[in-house]
């Protein structure tokens, strides 16, 4: 298999980074488009995409502010960018795609496909980061501090090596839970080299005010608009989490389908990549234009 980077224009003047898989035997027309949760990479998809590879023209990519996506220092973190970004990573590709998105990534592929339809085939959302108006406003009312957002604030950006990072994530959750090859990924290319150590490439600053604002995006309001087929991903339900939220997003979708993974977790692409490609196949056999 082969990974070939690329560069596409967003909003903003933002250039993503992104990455084209491709193996010899690689000659279907079906393209798959991933977009990757909050904190992460376009590269966490690659033991998803090693199982597709061979059959389908798999494409991921860093959204803004993360993996190799630079973004400028004062740009706002509104949701709404990410949008951008996921609209035009569509638009580069040359016919309608099967798009898959994760948390953050979810959100962002509805905000694109509400405002250009036919570049989507289909839509596979694990857990999107799409909240109904209640929630919209208890979040923009509350002045405690979000453990997430703390969190964030306060995760550890450097190591002395990948090796070092990589047993510190799988020593504790969410990460122990990671199918190795995904956390692999996550660690091998979410990393820059600085001097005689390692640096996170998405800034935890970044990374918290992603947590601030996913909350108060008013996607929600425009599910019952949406155009594509979708498929709602969900791992146990919990209320107050994504989770909680997946069935109801699916219920305003005109054309939607939910999917719940009881034995996994948020993270679940990353848990079982296996399972996400399997379903990946399915809908690419139900929405195939010769079906």
């Amino acid at each position: 298999m082969q990974i070939l980077k690329f560069s596409v224009s967003s909003s903003d003047n933002v250039q993503l980074s992104a990455y084209k898989y491709v193996v010899d035997s690689s000659a279907s027309a079906t393209s798959i488009l991933f977009s990757h949760a909050n904190g992460f990479h376009g590269r966490c998809f690659d033991p998803v995409i090693a199982t597709l590879v061979a059959d389908y023209g798999c494409v991921s990519f860093d959204l803004r502010g993360h993996g190799d996506s630079a973004v400028s220092s004062d740009w706002p973190v509104a949701w709404q960018g990410y949008g951008d970004d996921a609209l035009a990573m569509a638009k580069s590709i040359s016919e309608p795609t099967i798009a898959v998105g994760h948390s953050m990534g979810g959100a962002a592929l509805v905000m694109a496909a509400l405002v250009e339809p036919k570049l989507f085939r289909a839509l596979i959302l694990y857990e999107p980061i799409i909240f109904p108006s209640a929630i919209r406003e208890i979040a923009s009312k509350n002045n405690a501090p979000s453990p997430l957002v703390e969190g964030a604030r306060r995760r550890r950006k450097t190591f002395a090596t990948r090796a070092d990072a990589f047993a510190n994530y799988a020593s504790k959750p969410p990460m122990n839970a990671f199918d190795p090859r995904a956390l692999h990924a996550f660690v091998d290319y979410g990393f820059r080299d600085v001097s005689d150590h390692i640096e996170l490439k998405c800034a935890p600053e970044h990374e918290a005010r992603n947590f601030e604002m996913g909350a108060i995006h008013e996607t929600w309001d425009q599910l019952k608009d949406l155009q594509v087929p979708t498929w709602i991903v969900s791992g146990a339900q919990h209320p107050g989490q994504p989770s909680g939220f997946a069935a109801n997003i699916a219920e305003q979708i005109a054309d939607s389908h939910f999917v719940e993974w009881q034995d996994l977790g948020h993270f679940g692409p990353m848990q079982q990549p296996e399972r996400l490609a399997e379903l990946i196949r399915e809908v690419d056999g139900l929405t195939s234009p010769n079906t």
